[in-house]
């Protein structure tokens, strides 16, 4: 065996990482040296000791045996250690401590479980004492070249085809710099993003070996400063299942590695070192990260799926049963299997991750997908008491200032949207302002009631109420995200074009489209692409004048299109990525957007943490009556500034087919300048403020599907 005495540089990048701790290490009795101990989970470098501590958690298991593989030799494991349940066990945690000279030049671990264990309480188990498993701890992950999802599918052995954690993980020094983390208020827009569809399109024109990368987002960041956007919500970017045909990441292998794929060199030194280096100048440019994470489910699936990690380490401990033999897996999350987040084991998996990204990778914030699946029980059903899993992330210190953000409902039909949701101070996508500006945009008649309450920040779902006490930020205001159509593919079809995703266009939300008089883009006139362009700018419009938090997907700001397409999870290829050359054929739109973007900013009253109360007036057109009928399609409101420097806005908003005469029904001096009128071509559609139009007289005709908005100064408001 070779021998190793001392390890003083990183295999991966040759970093002197000898002198690299945190702190002075707390020296233990000598039987730890031995047998290891139960903390922390996964892998741990011991510097002073030159050796490895491993811990697993598998309290069904009946026998463990720690792997670990040479670079080159994948068949046989190098060195193998079958752990001793008297000596190399902890309750339910099983754990060795081995040497550097033992370890020699291996540079892959994972495990080998059997059982159950004599007692098990529970009869579906699932493992398989040749299968190859993956610690669920892994810092980041080994795909050799002959991975295979197929043999971890089949019983027996996976050895060569299985991902493997990799032992030397990163622990080079990384400059932070003189980094400095925001919070955003009024100002925060968010703007959610696919690493790799944003740049993978060679008309990004970033470096051929950063598309699609972290690297690549950097070299955009200076666009993302242009348009205005304050924080970047990525889509998952924990390592998943590289064969399981989700372009999106939304089957994850593993909580705490970043996906292989997303950096432009494979070395674990290179995948952390260049997402925090996006990390880095994401917040040198004064915005937010927050990662769209996935807890509720795993690539594993159901019974039919592969044995990667944790099925085959402890079933009954990860996943929710559904006590039916011939589909044994609960199915909330409609990819067919729930991680049981009520277990303690799993609850402290997910915090120990969150903690890792916040406070390793400096994330600033987390959108949880399908988070309603928290507030189920071990059985399935709805605790509709406080779910243990909000009390420990809101207990843990290290997690409090970073921004919560829901999917508040699961795919089994549980709806928790607003104050139903157990994270009371969670913000929340907000699926019922998406419906409602779909369709009162598309000029679904009634709808004004409704769009009332969505502008003034949702306060029917997040009441504006001492005993409650919301706020309208909580409310994540969106048109459109990943999971639909783009906001330009909601005014150009009126039917989903999901063919090319096999499953015979069955797939995909329901929206409220329309596609304006031609079904998409090939034979459509001059006159629908100006209603669309016109529609698209209604949209940011709005979105960028409602109380609460908006939030728009990548491209949607130059009429980005996937052809009709609503669903594209399994598209890694142009109908998912970016087609930059859009932005140039689309600056009117691009403009609009950003100037939009930059409006909100100058009129915090929009965004102010408060909902508007006596702030606000409601008014109807001609009439200074709001028009709540089931045949209305029109609504005016006069908004004070919120200070004495910020000016009033009067907001007019005609979704019907007929210009109409709206009048100007605030009270006060009539010094109104227009500011805003979608129905104009730029630069009118949005005039800065040396450019804004006088309004002579208290009326102003509002064309046909646009929203027009105006501006005053006052003796108590100037612009």
């Amino acid at each position: 065996m070779i021998q190793k005495t001392i390890q003083s540089h990183c295999r991966h990048c040759g970093t002197d990482v000898s002198s690299v701790t945190q702190h002075r290490p707390t020296l233990g009795p000598n039987w730890e040296r031995a047998d290891g101990t139960p903390r922390p989970l996964g892998v741990t470098w011991l510097e002073h000791e030159q050796s490895y501590n491993f811990a697993l958690h598998a309290g069904n298991a009946r026998s463990v045996t720690l792997v670990m593989y040479l670079k080159d030799e994948l068949r046989v494991p190098w060195h193998s250690v079958a752990l001793d349940p008297l000596r190399n066990k902890s309750g339910p945690i099983w754990h060795c401590r081995v040497p550097i000279a033992e370890a020699g030049e291996a540079e892959y671990y994972a495990y080998q479980v059997d059982g159950p264990v004599e007692g098990a309480a529970l009869p579906w188990h699932a493992f398989d004492p040749e299968k190859v498993l993956l610690d669920p701890y892994s810092r980041s992950i080994y795909f050799p070249d002959c991975f295979n999802r197929e043999a971890a599918r089949s019983p027996g052995s996976n050895a060569c085809h299985a991902p493997l954690g990799r032992l030397d993980v990163c622990r080079c020094p990384f400059d932070w710099g003189d980094e400095q983390r925001i919070r955003h208020g009024s100002d925060l827009v968010i703007y959610e993003m696919h690493v790799r569809g944003f740049t993978r399109h060679p008309s990004s024109n970033v470096e051929a070996s950063n598309r699609g990368t972290f690297a690549g987002v950097v070299e955009k960041i200076p666009y993302l400063k242009e348009l205005g956007v304050t924080a970047v919500e990525l889509m998952p970017v924990f390592q998943f299942d590289p064969e399981d045909n989700n372009y999106w990441g939304y089957m994850p292998l593993n909580f705490f590695s970043p996906h292989h794929a997303y950096s432009s060199h494979q070395s674990s030194c290179e995948q952390h070192s260049q997402f925090r280096e996006m990390v880095r100048e994401l917040h040198a440019a004064s915005i937010e990260v927050i990662l769209d994470v996935v807890y509720n489910h795993t690539c594993e699936g159901d019974h039919r799926g592969p044995t990667y990690c944790y099925r085959g380490i402890d079933n009954d401990v990860y996943y929710v049963a559904s006590g039916d033999p011939a589909s044994p897996y609960a199915n909330f999350s409609g990819t067919g299997n729930t991680l049981d987040t009520a277990h303690p084991t799993v609850r402290s998996l997910i915090v120990d991750s969150l903690r890792y990204w916040a406070k390793e990778m400096h994330v600033d914030g987390f959108r949880f997908d399908l988070a309603s699946v928290f507030s189920r029980d071990s059985e399935g059903n709805v605790n509709l008491q406080q779910p243990p899993l909000f009390d420990q992330i809101a207990s843990d210190p290290d997690l409090a200032n970073v921004r919560l953000i829901a999917e508040p409902w699961d795919a089994a039909g549980l709806y928790q949207l607003g104050s139903s949701f157990p994270g009371q101070t969670w913000m929340q996508w907000n699926g019922r302002y998406r419906d409602t500006l779909q369709q009162f945009v598309r000029g679904d008649a009634g709808m004004v009631p409704d769009l009332m309450t969505r502008l003034y920040g949702s306060s029917d779902l997040f009441p504006d109420h001492p005993s409650q006490s919301f706020r309208p930020f909580q409310s994540i205001n969106f048109i459109a995200s990943h999971d639909g159509s783009t906001i330009y593919d909601l005014v150009s079809y009126n039917e989903k074009h999901n063919e090319a995703n096999g499953e015979d266009n069955r797939d995909g939300p329901t929206e409220f489209r329309c596609n304006n008089g031609c079904e998409g883009d090939l034979e459509a006139p001059q006159e629908v692409l100006d209603l669309r362009k016109r529609q698209v700018k209604n949209f940011c419009c709005l979105l960028m004048l409602s109380a609460g938090t908006p939030m728009f997907r990548m491209g949607d700001e130059f009429m980005q299109t996937q052809g009709g397409n609503n669903n594209p999870y399994n598209q890694d290829n142009e109908t998912s990525w970016l087609d930059w050359s859009r932005l140039e054929a689309n600056q009117e739109v691009f403009c609009f957007f950003k100037k939009m973007i930059s409006f909100r900013k100058a009129h915090p009253t929009i965004g102010r943490s408060t909902f508007w109360r006596d702030d606000i007036r409601w008014f109807g057109a001609e009439s200074p009556e709001v028009d709540m009928s089931s045949e209305s399609q029109i609504l005016a409101y006069h908004l004070f500034g919120s200070s004495a420097s910020e000016a009033d806005l009067y907001v007019m908003i005609n979704a019907s087919t007929r210009q109409l005469v709206f009048g100007i029904h605030a009270d006060g001096p009539n010094i109104w300048m227009r500011a805003i009128d979608t129905s104009l071509s730029s630069p009118l559609d949005i005039a800065g403020r040396e450019s804004q139009v006088a309004i002579e007289n208290s009326r102003y005709h509002v064309n046909p599907r646009s929203v027009a908005v105006l501006t005053r100064s006052s003796g108590t408001s100037t612009s």
